[in-house]
């Protein structure tokens, strides 16, 4: 590949192949998101409870934050293509061998340890892609990519439910399984980093305001502050997001008063907004820098938690305006946290950089399941949830203010 040349075309027109490459990939691999879908035909079909019926989702949501920290560094030694390629294989497999599941244990190994670690295999390998190829515009890029993760639930929820009716539950883990198998392994062909060194025509780190370009690795990156304050924000912002999204149906019955038919709606008019959300916080990214997009983003998570809590019963609108607002902040999230990792610590070592940085949503997966659960089973109520998450709001828009900064350090060679 020459350094002016991508497929034929300009690298500058060229390299948006990547994203579309990214958000198509993401658009599989998001269909975790759809995992509700599955819950009472596989309480139905293996006679077990809510409580068990959930759990390939929650162990797939740890192991593919897990797998994100230990594989991190697999792209940049084998490269984008060929580790895509790996995480694809696992993910296709992981589905098919969840449909020959006897139990709900053995589905849980296959869908949420074999499926759930491809994803993390696969996840980051076209955000870095994007991340390299677009220095200049590198929160939109991301944003981009990672929209189709987001918006997953939005095509797959109707086409799991259509083949459920259709040819009964467990068959559709295989169908969608070999499905996803042959779609990853050819899209992840594609994928490339750029020439080392490589810059878009006519721009600079300088023109752009970048004082230098830090590069350090996971062992520097782990001694700065920075660090520090982006995995307990993203943390914070995971939490109140993925709560959401375990709540939002259960919240507009009890709480909103919403019809059940309506309650499923929204669902799916949510799952925009986390979409959208990605491309839009990463743009702000790009304009605000991570910080200021950060307190934005906590301030509008206090604000929709204290509409909910305080006037939230009953309230059809407002219902529907705050779980809107923190769908679209789940989503920035995911934007913010890539863009600020490449942004403060470089690429040249941002598959492990990130990785580790990404440990912080499955921590976020898993507290705000249980505290949501714990408060609802304590109180009779979901809307005491919302107290801890204006606590933790407020104290996240501190931290991003304090201490989500660059990194004042100096790199030899860098």
């Amino acid at each position: 590949m020459s350094d002016a040349k991508i497929f034929g075309m300009e690298a500058e027109r060229g390299r948006w192949i990547f994203v579309l490459v990214g958000l198509l990939i993401n658009l599989c691999l998001g269909a975790v998101y759809a995992f509700s879908v599955f819950k009472v035909p596989l309480q139905e079909k293996l006679h077990i409870g809510a409580t068990q019926s959930g759990l390939p989702f929650m162990i797939f949501l740890a192991v593919f934050a897990l797998a994100m920290a230990l594989a991190g560094g697999l792209a940049g030694k084998w490269g984008p293509k060929r580790t895509s390629i790996l995480g694809g294989v696992l993910v296709g497999t992981g589905w098919i061998l969840a449909g020959l599941a006897p139990n709900i244990w053995v589905l849980t190994l296959f869908y949420g340890v074999i499926g759930g670690g491809g994803v993390g295999i696969m996840y980051g390998c076209p955000i870095a892609v994007a991340a390299k190829w677009f220095p200049d515009k590198k929160g939109l890029a991301v944003g981009l990519t990672v929209m189709g993760f987001g918006l997953s639930a939005l095509i797959t929820a109707p086409i799991i439910g259509e083949l459920i009716e259709t040819i009964t539950v467990l068959p559709t883990f295989m169908v969608l399984g070999a499905v996803f198998l042959v779609l990853l392994v050819v899209l992840a062909i594609p994928l490339r980093f750029p020439p080392e060194g490589w810059l878009p025509q006519g721009w600079t780190p300088a023109e752009r305001g970048r004082s230098s370009m830090v590069e350090l690795d996971r062992s520097r990156m782990v001694r700065t502050s920075t660090f520090y304050a982006l995995w307990g924000t993203y943390t914070i912002g995971c939490l109140a997001g993925l709560m959401a999204i375990g709540i939002s149906k259960p919240v507009g019955l009890e709480v909103a008063k919403l019809a059940p038919g309506l309650a499923t709606l929204s669902v799916s008019i949510f799952a925009v907004f986390n979409g959208v959300g990605r491309p839009i916080f990463g743009w702000l990214t790009d304009r605000l820098s991570p910080r200021y997009t950060a307190v934005l983003s906590f301030a509008l998570i206090l604000l929709a938690s204290a509409v909910l809590y305080l006037w939230g019963q009953g309230n059809v609108a407002l219902y529907f305006i705050a779980f809107s607002i923190l769908w679209l902040n789940l989503g920035g999230w995911l934007a913010i946290a890539p863009t600020a990792t490449a942004t403060f610590f470089g690429t040249k070592f941002y598959g492990k950089n990130y990785g580790l940085v990404f440990t912080s949503y499955g921590v976020g997966a898993i507290l705000g399941s249980v505290l949501s659960g714990v408060i609802r089973d304590a109180t009779a109520s979901y809307l005491p949830v919302f107290l801890p998450v204006m606590g933790l709001a407020a104290l996240g828009l501190v931290i991003a203010a304090a201490a989500l900064k660059p990194v004042k350090v100096q790199v030899p060679g860098s």
